[in-house]
């Protein structure tokens, strides 16, 4: 797969995790694991990226005497779900040009 669009999709599916709930990185991991595979060394720049561009706010908090940081979607990280969406559906019309040229 490009690069480049994987990158964007795992942006997305860090978002997509953080829009049920506020989540921490160990725990992000484990939730997208089941559909792409994902590290902490690729994880952690994603998030720091995404607190940069305003779509993730953070916030700590003492877990068995620890300090753990939470991640937690903000408007402007659901709207580069909403952008993600609207250019998957453009995608999917390429697709099925190409797929119908494929046929004849």
């Amino acid at each position: 797969m490009d690069p480049q669009l994987k990158k964007g999709l795992l942006d997305v599916c860090v978002l997509s995790v953080l829009r049920r709930e506020e989540s921490y990185g160990y725990k992000i991991i484990t939730d997208i694991a089941p559909y792409i595979a994902i590290s902490e060394s690729t994880l952690y720049p994603i998030l720091k990226r995404l607190e940069a561009m305003g779509a993730v706010t953070t916030h700590s908090r003492e877990y068995n005497g620890r300090l753990r940081k939470y991640y937690a979607i903000t408007p402007r990280g659901m709207q580069k779900i909403n952008e993600f969406l609207e250019d998957m559906r453009e995608f999917e019309i390429i697709y099925h040009l190409i797929q119908d040229g494929e046929k004849k």
